[in-house]
């Protein structure tokens, strides 16, 4: 359930700030084209980078080995 209640978190994040760059940023249509491209590539390699570690964590590929003597 976490994995898909913060890809919606994502997911308002980012219309909320494609809206507010729309908003705030209107300097044109090809300029508005940029920033909205920027913002949602932004959106959506923060939501890569933190799947990829929530997922991760899941199964682990390395398994920690202890010493003996540690």
């Amino acid at each position: 359930m976490g994995f898909f209640v913060t890809s919606l978190i994502f997911l308002v994040v980012g219309i909320i700030a494609c809206l507010f760059t729309r908003i705030c940023c209107n300097r044109g249509p090809s300029t508005n084209i940029f920033h909205l491209t920027l913002v949602i590539t932004a959106t959506i390699c923060c939501w890569m980078m933190w799947a990829i570690v929530y997922l991760a964590q899941m199964k682990p590929l390395i398994v920690p080995i202890l010493n003996e003597g540690e």
